[in-house]
C-alpha cells in the first residue's frame, strides 16, 4: 500500500498530484513487490546498482523516480523513447526484471469522468483554461490520482523480462570549450580548425523535450548571440 507520504513527495517533486503520477507509483510498487527490492538507497545509488526503465517523458516517469529512488541524476534511470507507459525494474547482475505497462486508454475509459477528460481537453491539450477550469482540473486530479493507488493489479500488464547488459555511467574528463571557456564532458566536445568547442556554442545537440529525444535541437541558450 503506498504511503500519502510518497504521494506528498510525489506532489512536491512534480507540482501536482495526477493520475499517471499515481500511476507511475503504483506500477513500481507492483514492480518492486514483484523482485523483493525496497527504494534504492546509498548503496543501490551510488553503485547503479538498481535500474528502472522508462518508456515515456512524462508524469508516469516522475511517479517511478520518486518511488524506485531511480533518477535521471543518479544514473539509474534508463529513458527508451518509446512512447509507452511502461517501467522495467531490474537489478544489476542477474538482469531479470519486471516490466509493467498501463493501458492508458482503458484506464482512462474505466476510472476517468467525462468532466476530466473534457477539462484535461480543454486546460491541458488546447491550453484553452481559465484559472478556474485550472483549479478544477486540479481537484479532480486529485482525486483520481488517490483512486490510483489502489488500482488492482489486474490492470496492469505484468511481465517477467530478461534485461541485456547496461554499463555504468563512465566518467569522462573534461575539456575546456575555446569559445566559451566553460568546462564540458571530453564527448559532447567538437573540433573545430583545432580547436575545441562546446555543441551549445555550436548551437545544436541532442534534447529531451515534450515530444521526446529530438537529435538535432537548436540550442535555445542566447548568451553571447
Amino acid at each position: 500500500m503506498i504511503k500519502e507520504s510518497l504521494l506528498k513527495r510525489a506532489e512536491d517533486f512534480h507540482g501536482h498530484i495526477c493520475p499517471f503520477l499515481a500511476l507511475g507509483l503504483r506500477a513500481s510498487e507492483l514492480a518492486m513487490h514483484r523482485l523483493g527490492l525496497a527504494k534504492a538507497g546509498l548503496t543501490e545509488s551510488v553503485g547503479e546498482e538498481i535500474l528502472a526503465i522508462v518508456e515515456c517523458n512524462n508524469c508516469f516517469s516522475d511517479g517511478v523516480q520518486i518511488a524506485t529512488g531511480c533518477t535521471l541524476g543518479n544514473n539509474s534511470l534508463i529513458y527508451l523513447d518509446v512512447g509507452k507507459n511502461a517501467v522495467t525494474l531490474v537489478r544489476r547482475g542477474s538482469w531479470r526484471g519486471v516490466r509493467v505497462y498501463v493501458d492508458a486508454e482503458k484506464i482512462r475509459s474505466r476510472y476517468f469522468t467525462k468532466d476530466a477528460l473534457d477539462l484535461f481537453e480543454k486546460v491541458v491539450t488546447k491550453r484553452e483554461g481559465s484559472r478556474d477550469d485550472i483549479e478544477r482540473l486540479r481537484e479532480i486530479w486529485s482525486q483520481i490520482g488517490r483512486s490510483m493507488l489502489t488500482i488492482p493489479e489486474e490492470e496492469f500488464k505484468i511481465d517477467a523480462v530478461e534485461v541485456a547488459e547496461i554499463e555504468r555511467a563512465p566518467i569522462f574528463e573534461s575539456v575546456r570549450c575555446a569559445e566559451c571557456g566553460e568546462l564540458v564532458m571530453s564527448t559532447r566536445i567538437q573540433y573545430v580548425d583545432g580547436r575545441a568547442v562546446c555543441l551549445s556554442c555550436l548551437g545544436v545537440c541532442a534534447a529531451v523535450v515534450g515530444r521526446g529525444i529530438v537529435p538535432d535541437f537548436r540550442v535555445p541558450l542566447m548568451r553571447g548571440r
